[in-house]
């Protein structure tokens, strides 16, 4: 027994958790509102009873209840409200049969009622299970089976893809598109109209939430992960990410998503008020953000090139000088379009890189994009990240390795068995990168992506990050295909900005006048559009021919 080394790790945890505690405080700022003593109880209580998620809720409604907790095509829901409309949410729930540790499915867009199901969960003590809007039927009922889902909360849209699935306690509608055409299906403002607005019971237990994995190259995976009472979370985002409170956050990025989750959970917790849409809309988008004087934009980067190139067309019309934070995530920040970014609306860029299962591993800041603009920064406080060789030994600076991240926030497996590769108490996020002197990180790409061609090893986003920088290319996307001579090789699919702006020998001459002969395509196809999931990643498997 090392009791030495164990008290050891406990003082570096007691140390992390004092440090992150004193960077929330300073999140929270002098202009926060001033919480009366006796109202400080509740939210202790809160915390005690239902965990991170439901004292968040507690202490921005105990200080700020009358502000703007959530805007959507509704209009506004404030702090007080919303955490009214949790408590009776859970209190019905529990009439209808719902029990502490029971599954809760969440198939919705981006509204308050995503995050009414979601914070009512926490004072049910669920285990919620937050589902893909693009999913088909028969993924959805595999999921839901897998995952033993009891009540499947979704958007009415969505009606036709989970009528495969029949929990024990029914569905219930979080959006409705059309009120005269329901069917005999309860919604939640129903739920929340017929139940009282008091404390729930203790659940007993705390919220587990169930993220799925992207999918991009399979079925999706539950990872389950515990919302400990812990500040690492939160303060190694807001050490490097400065969200402030009573604040104004535009969520452009599917709150399904950890991404989305994280960003959104973070703001409502820090009293700052959440613009979200049901769909997406670029010139939507750069309206808010200048007409509510937006401090800061939750994004994925296919969206952020597409609200900056609204944002160019709209020049001299819109004044976004109040944005003060764009945070990215979910999928590549390419170097090109970090530095556009920057230069249109000047260095308040944030790339956070991470995976379902080890939460965040970097974050880099605006200084770290502009000095090395293709980064994903450095590690917060409290985590660790190693590249390895395929042996488990560390490599050399500079050199590529497989990334494995160290922190107290990984999940502890998937719902359905196995779990990530470990070594040494490091997890795998399943990508290969390099780091530079000045300790950051690079992500060279998947190590599963990684293609053998004629006995060279090619990695697919250093050719595509060099496609996105030519004049005539908005982006690609590229694969290796089976060859009888060179066992792989490259194939490149582009999209255009101008169908005649460019060739398939013109794509090719620009690889070969940048890179190394054999990472040249062989094969270039041109396509409208690169599918994606809602996070914005390229889903490789459903290109054409792939």
């Amino acid at each position: 027994m090392d009791i030495i080394g164990d008290a050891r790790n406990l003082l570096g945890r007691a140390s992390t958790e004092a440090r992150f505690a004193a960077t929330l405080l300073k999140a929270r700022g002098p202009g926060a509102a001033l919480i009366p003593p006796h109202r400080y109880v509740a939210v202790v209580r809160a915390l005690e009873a239902y965990g991170p998620a439901g004292a968040a809720i507690a202490l921005a409604s105990a200080g700020q209840g009358s502000s703007v907790a959530i805007r959507d095509e509704r209009g506004p829901v404030t702090f007080s409200e919303l955490d009214e409309r949790t408590n009776a949410l859970a209190n019905a729930l529990r009439a209808k049969g719902f029990r502490p540790g029971d599954s809760m499915g969440i198939l919705a867009r981006n509204h308050r009622g995503l995050f009414e199901v979601i914070l009512a969960g926490a004072k049910l003590g669920a285990r919620t299970l937050l589902l893909n809007t693009d999913f088909a039927g028969p993924q959805l009922a595999d999921v839901c089976a897998r995952e033993e889902v009891s009540v499947l909360v979704h958007d009415d849209e969505f009606t036709p893809i989970v009528s495969g699935y029949q929990p024990p306690l029914g569905h219930v509608l979080a959006w409705v598109d059309a009120p005269e055409e329901l069917e005999d299906r309860p919604t939640v403002d129903e739920l929340i109209a017929g139940a009282r607005t008091t404390t729930p019971p203790r659940p007993g237990r705390k919220q587990r939430i169930v993220l799925l994995t992207s999918g991009t190259t399979g079925t999706p995976k539950g990872a389950p992960r515990d919302l400990a009472l812990s500040m690492v979370i939160p303060g190694g985002y807001l050490s490097k990410i400065p969200l402030r409170s009573g604040r104004t956050v535009l969520l452009a990025a599917p709150a399904f998503h950890a991404w989305g989750l994280l960003s959104s959970m973070l703001a409502l917790g820090l009293g700052d008020t959440i613009l979200t849409t049901r769909r997406f809309d670029a010139d939507g988008a750069v309206a808010m953000l200048a007409g509510h004087r937006c401090d800061a934009l939750v994004t994925v980067p296919i969206l952020l090139s597409r609200i900056l190139v609204a944002a160019s067309a709209q020049a001299g019309e819109r004044d976004l000088s109040a944005l003060r934070i764009i945070a990215v995530s979910g999928s590549a920040l390419t170097a090109e379009l970090a530095t556009h970014t920057m230069d249109l609306l000047g260095d308040v860029v944030y790339n956070l890189y991470g995976s379902t299962e080890v939460a965040y591993a970097t974050i880099a800041t605006p200084a770290d994009l502009r000095a090395a603009p293709g980064t994903v920064g450095r590690p917060p406080h409290g985590t660790v990240i190693k590249l390895l060789d395929p042996e488990g030994n560390e490599v050399a600076q500079g050199e590529t390795g497989r990334i494995f991240v160290g922190n107290s926030i990984q999940f502890e497996g998937y719902t359905g068995g196995g779990n990530k590769e470990q070594v040494a108490g490091l997890m795998s996020t399943g990508d290969v990168g390099h780091v530079d002197a000045a300790g950051r990180l690079f992500v060279d790409g998947r190590d599963d992506d990684m293609i053998v061609s004629g006995g060279e090893n090619v990695f697919p986003r250093e050719i595509e990050e060099l496609l996105a920088t030519h004049e005539s290319i908005a982006e690609a996307a590229v694969v290796g295909v089976d060859d009888p001579d060179f066992g792989a090789r490259l194939r490149a699919y582009v999209v255009r900005i101008d169908a005649a702006s460019i060739d398939e020998d013109g794509v090719r001459e620009f690889v070969k006048a940048n890179l190394a002969r054999y990472k040249v395509p062989r094969d270039v196809r041109f396509l409208e559009e690169l599918p994606r999931n809602p996070a914005g990643k390229v889903v490789k498997r459903l290109l054409p021919d792939a």
